[in-house]
């Protein structure tokens, strides 16, 4: 391939994303100088901490540049390699999303090569990649999660819950499931959820939860915030773990919301409430590998994803993250 679409960061949005913020371009790729591959992209995948790079302000990675092709989780083939170790027809993940392909040094594109475990190649931008890692890491590092514990997870229908969910009962756990909508909450009985919890059909999430965890919980995965994050510090027993990994509610709030009003119950409970971030826990990638592989062989493990097709179609994919349009893990399919 020569000649390469993507999608660059037009204006920063305010509130939800909309298409205007983003804008299409064509762009001529070099063929690869010494040290250099060329990789066509085959899934790029859109996921809720975009949203924060968009805004131009401190976080733990920078944010987009205006005007330049953003960045991401992709899965691609080689076509043609200058760099040793990497051959044509290689199956690689790299962070350079958002365009149908880009030549680059390895090192650069941040390249791996994939084995793939039987899987297919998206999985590794799903359930065997980033946000199967964050479910394994949250749960079962940052959570301490015991066989026997009972774990509320919120967008539980979503890459990274779903996963979380699965890996709970695998462990042994009781489990509890916050997802929008019928279909979604149905969805979470079919991967061995005990209680799922429709929050849209849900007048008071608190209630809802207490009712379906009298005892209270042990563990809460928190992806959501707002009053999901009010409704576990209710049902928390004492020294309960909070896995901190995200607030979709509020990542397209214009000024700050306000915090749980009942967050000194964190004290009186001695709770532990544990933000983390996946790259920073890289070095369990292997052991998740392996116990995904064994658990996708056994039957233990499944999941879900919505897949667009098109790299024009990819701001409307990521703006669906914010809709609930998506179920599952979201990928836009360019190969």
């Amino acid at each position: 391939m020569t000649a390469s679409r993507e999608i660059r960061l037009k204006s920063r949005p305010h509130g939800m994303p909309a298409p205007e913020n983003f804008e299409l371009a064509t762009v001529e790729l070099p063929p690869p100088a010494p040290g250099e591959v060329q990789v066509k992209n085959l899934f790029m995948s859109v996921d809720p901490y975009m949203r924060g790079r968009m805004t131009d302000r401190p976080s733990y990675v920078p944010p987009f540049e205006l005007g330049k092709a953003m960045q991401g989780g992709a899965i691609g083939e080689i076509v043609a390699s200058n760099a040793p170790g990497f051959a044509p027809g290689d199956v690689v993940s790299s962070m350079l999303g958002w365009r149908e392909g880009f030549t680059a040094a390895p090192e650069a594109a941040m390249l791996q090569k994939i084995d793939s475990h039987g899987l297919p190649p998206q999985a590794f931008l799903g359930v065997a990649g980033m946000p199967g890692l964050t479910a394994y890491v949250g749960l079962l590092k940052i959570g301490l999660m015991k066989e026997g514990e009972t774990v509320f997870v919120s967008a539980a229908s979503g890459a990274v819950g779903q996963v979380v969910c699965q890996i709970a009962k695998i462990k042994g756990g009781v489990v509890i499931g916050s997802a929008g909508g019928a279909e979604k909450c149905a969805y979470l009985k079919t991967i061995g959820v005990d209680h799922a919890i429709d929050y849209r059909a849900t007048e008071d999430l608190t209630a809802a939860l207490a009712e379906v965890a009298p005892k209270g919980i042990d563990v809460y995965f928190n992806n959501v915030g707002g009053d999901h994050l009010a409704a576990a510090l209710n049902a928390a027993r004492p020294f309960a773990r909070f896995a901190l990994c995200g607030a979709i509610s509020m990542y397209n709030d214009a000024a700050p919301p306000p915090g749980p009003s009942n967050l000194t119950l964190a004290v009186g409970k001695q709770l532990r409430l544990e933000g983390f971030i996946v790259s920073s826990h890289f070095d369990m990638m292997a052991d998740f590998v392996r116990d995904a592989a064994g658990w996708i062989e056994a039957g233990k493990l499944t999941w879900r994803e919505t897949v667009d097709e098109g790299i024009e179609n990819a701001p409307r994919a990521f703006i669906k993250l914010f809709t609930g349009e998506n179920f599952g893990k979201m990928l836009v399919k360019l190969g």
